[in-house]
């Protein structure tokens, strides 16, 4: 399978130098050189410097063969607009886009992207972990449940 990521934080590096090390042909994007050093020393994919809103920066990267496309840059308007190139100009049939703003995020998936919210995801595992510790010691709140993302 060929797969691009764009943005080689923590999660793109470790995205990609999984998915090479498990043998898939990986391309890495992104604008700072330095990012790379964080792929496995052992990566055999390749990395190209740009941003992947850039059609061109996209093709060095191999996007017209790719089977999937991975946007886990720090930036949500980068990470949709990528996305969305993928998409509607490559028709790469696999995307994901990671998506911090909670109603971005839901917006775009149900135009029928894929889409990841670290922001719900983590606020859903603390809640669960407290709520359910609470529980375990008996402990409970007088106050009315505020649900993430309400006042």
């Amino acid at each position: 399978m060929k797969v691009v990521v764009m943005g080689c934080g923590r999660v793109g590096a470790r995205i990609a130098s999984i998915l090479d090390h498990n043998g898939h042909d990986v391309s890495v994007i992104d604008l700072d050189p330095r990012s790379f050093r964080r792929l496995a020393s052992d990566f055999n994919g390749d990395t190209v410097l740009g941003t992947g809103i850039d059609e061109d920066v996209l093709r060095s990267a191999g996007i017209e063969r790719a089977t999937a496309f991975v946007a886990v840059t720090n930036g949500d308007n980068r990470n949709i607009m990528a996305a969305q190139v993928a998409r509607l100009v490559f028709n790469v049939p696999e995307v994901v886009c990671r998506i911090y703003d909670p109603v971005r995020e839901d917006t775009y998936r149900r135009l029928g992207f894929t889409t990841v919210c670290p922001t719900t995801t983590i606020s859903a595992q603390i809640l669960d972990h407290i709520i359910g510790a609470s529980e375990a010691l008996g402990t409970t709140s007088r106050d009315p449940v505020v649900r993430a993302g309400g006042a």
